[in-house]
């Protein structure tokens, strides 16, 4: 019997819908069918809306279509204050946090796509006017729209799949394993997140780690080095696979030159300075790597930088390869 998926979109700019649709080997439309996930509504795939999407609502209120799987992307808008009625669902005069509220306790399983959904993300960003929070969390803090002690039908609490925007295969592998029933709480982080992506970090498999190894850094964004000393890159923190598992099987932020922001962790939107500098105490980087002693990371960065090659010093300050490998035992 298929598994019933209702898609809805709150407070968001739509981007994990348009990082969805990229999934690939197989696409979507396939990945759902093999799991035999029935996809119920869409705001972008799917053809009705207005009268029939209130209808279908109100039929899974009413317990007459049952709902497997309800996905929100977007944060919930809760204001002005606390009335929700910034955004009411059209066709609808409730505000869309209620109907979200309903639906929740009527899923089997509720996912928060994207890191808006899960935590309020950027919309919740520049002093929040739109009272924009996630299904269970308000920034790092349980709570928001469902409460902490919130838990659905199966028994799990929401499943935050964190990112700005999301991998496709971040969603789709949740959505298989959840209508396989084989997600356990087990599977998720202490944020709620799959831990199929979030046990790694987004360090591994980046394409700049020789240079991070021999702490030879980049100045100016166009440089091919290391990008946490002086650019803000916070690969070595951030909880994703991005540079193991490639978008469109080519590209992540850092294979395209932008260092990582960590848009999978809540608050990542304000971080307090801006995303491409990297805040230092007497010249050492605040945002070290999570699991090393500072003092560690102090002394291994003094003997790495000691033991630099030439090459990768030249090349850490160059725009492309200025000095290629030497051969083995030969100088540079």
């Amino acid at each position: 019997m298929a598994e019933n998926l209702l898609w809805l979109q709150s407070g968001g700019c739509g981007g994990c819908s348009m990082s969805l649709l990229c999934a690939e080997n197989p696409d979507l439309i396939t990945q759902l069918e093999t799991a035999g996930i029935h996809l119920l509504w869409h705001p972008s795939l799917s053809e009705t809306g207005g009268a029939e999407l209130i209808a279908l609502l109100e039929s899974i209120l009413a317990g007459n279509t049952p709902l497997d799987i309800l996905c929100l992307e977007g944060s919930v808008i809760q204001g002005p204050n606390g009335s929700g009625l910034f955004h009411r669902l059209g066709g609808s005069e409730l505000p869309m946090r209620d109907w979200i509220g309903k639906l929740a306790a009527a899923a089997t399983h509720v996912v928060a796509v994207g890191a808006c959904a899960a935590y309020g993300g950027v919309t919740a960003g520049g002093g929040n006017p739109s009272e924009a929070c996630g299904l269970q969390y308000d920034g790092d803090m349980q709570g928001g729209l469902l409460g902490a002690a919130f838990r659905s039908r199966s028994g799990l609490p929401v499943v935050n799949i964190a990112g700005c925007p999301t991998h496709p295969n971040w969603v789709t592998e949740t959505l298989m394993q959840l209508a396989l029933d084989a997600m356990s709480i087990q599977e998720l982080d202490h944020l709620g997140r799959p831990r199929s992506y979030a046990d790694h970090l987004v360090h591994h498999g980046c394409p700049r780690n020789e240079y991070y190894e021999y702490k030879a850094s980049a100045e100016k964004p166009s440089d091919l080095g290391c990008l946490m000393e002086h650019l803000g890159c916070l690969g070595t923190q951030a909880r994703a696979d991005c540079n193991i598992r490639l978008w469109n099987g080519e590209g992540s932020c850092l294979r395209g030159g932008y260092a990582c922001i960590n848009c999978t962790a809540p608050g990542f939107e304000e971080p307090g300075h801006p995303f491409l500098e990297t805040p230092k105490i007497a010249g050492i980087p605040t945002g070290l790597p999570s699991d090393m002693p500072k003092a560690w990371f102090v002394a291994l960065a003094s003997l790495s930088k000691a033991a630099t090659p030439k090459r990768l010093k030249r090349n850490a300050l160059s725009d492309h390869v200025v000095v290629s490998p030497g051969k083995k035992g030969g100088s540079e």
